[in-house]
């Protein structure tokens, strides 16, 4: 009997866990994905790869929303059985209330390795993927950046200033500056131009015109009634540098074992290069796998705290006080596991201090809970 009551409690609250989390997570993904418009509006991308790139977002909000989501369930669940009386059911089944406590506690580490291996490998890669997929698509129209009256330099090595457009695109007066290698550099004067899509390639034609190039020193000019400035093999500087999030968690210790030289962090090194793998960005690093690796047990101790809830009936006077108290515990353990990443230095020892807090509150709020338990069956 015991079994089944344990698994229906289990499956009433991945039911809702699962629909509140997916639920909560598209309305936050919706308005990130408004934002996400600038990559067709500012940066003229296809609208498929703005919507690759945004779905690709989404396991990161997914991650960013498990923990408190997870409590919220735990408690929302806990105090609808009490109210329809069904938790009073279970106890006059023989269902000790220690049991239900040791039960879903365990419970707990295996939603703690799922939500490990949600920031620490699926969110890093998927956030890799995005930023390759911006940069590796093409430009679908390069007019639509170039804003009258304002220096556009979203092509890499390459700034573009126009007087005015016309509703045909025609840009009027115009000025190219390309960036060279060893600091040279090209500089070119329109009359007019006009963006073009020839053969699948971008080509910005000019009229009436002269560049001047300078190359070893030297400057050189020459006059043109029209010219082709072909795009084909140009980038844009939006979403192409590497971030530290995006870097894999194996990645991220053979950063932290090369940089501090652990003995027994050896079996990370290898030959690869690590993007942003330096001293400089120790602080960022030690923050990521923080974030990956220690946040998540917070949810075992969360767990704990929405069970508060069962120490008292809802006949009781102190029902109301410990439901109020069971959520701002569970709302400021959330804040707290968030906020503690801001403290993160270079220092190791003080970063163990952050590190064990999460272990040394579920220890405590375990034995305490166990401790209030035995307390109310004496009384």
């Amino acid at each position: 009997m015991k079994k089944i009551i344990f698994r229906k409690l289990l499956l009433d609250y991945i039911i809702f866990f699962t629909i509140a989390l997916f639920s909560s997570s598209i309305v936050v993904w919706i308005f990130q994905a408004v934002n996400f418009l600038d990559i067709i509006i500012e940066d003229s991308r296809d609208y498929l790869v703005y919507i690759n790139y945004s779905l690709l977002n989404f396991p990161k909000i997914l991650s960013r929303l498990f923990p408190f989501v997870l409590f919220f369930s735990v408690f929302y669940v806990t105090d609808r059985y009490e109210q329809n009386n069904e938790l009073m059911i279970f106890w006059n089944f023989g269902v000790k209330k220690i049991d239900v406590i040791n039960f879903f506690f365990k419970i707990s580490f295996i939603i703690l390795i799922i939500q490990i291996a949600l920031t620490s490998i699926i969110v890093p890669s998927s956030q890799n993927l995005a930023r390759s997929f911006i940069k590796n698509s093409n430009i679908s129209d390069f007019s639509n950046f170039i804003k009258p009256q304002k220096f556009n330099d979203t092509i890499t090595g390459v700034t573009i200033f126009s007087e005015k457009k016309d509703f045909e695109g025609y840009l009027y007066n115009l000025y190219v500056k390309r960036e060279l290698e060893n600091n040279d550099f090209l500089i070119t004067y329109a009359e007019k131009g006009k963006f073009e899509n020839i053969n699948n390639t971008p080509i910005l034609m000019l009229f009436n015109g002269e560049t001047i190039n300078y190359q070893n020193n030297e400057i050189t000019n020459f006059s043109f009634s029209k010219t082709d400035f072909i795009l084909k093999n140009y980038t844009t500087n939006t979403t192409t540098q590497t971030k530290t999030q995006e870097i894999s968690t194996t990645d991220l210790f053979v950063c932290f074992q090369r940089i501090y030289n652990f003995e027994y962090l050896k079996f990370f090194s290898n030959s690869t290069d690590v993007i942003n793998c330096s001293k400089k960005n120790i602080k960022n690093i030690i923050k990521e796998i923080y974030k990956r690796l220690i946040i998540p047990f917070y949810i075992p101790l969360l767990i704990l705290i929405s069970f508060l809830l069962i120490l008292y009936s809802k006949e009781s006077a102190n029902y109301k006080k410990i439901k109020f108290l069971t959520f701002f515990l569970g709302l400021s353990t959330v804040i707290l596991s968030e906020t503690t990443i801001r403290f993160i230095t270079g220092s190791l020892i003080f970063n163990m201090k952050l590190i064990i807090i999460p272990f040394i509150l579920i220890l405590l709020f375990y034995f305490l809970l166990i401790f209030n338990f035995k307390s109310y069956r004496k009384n």
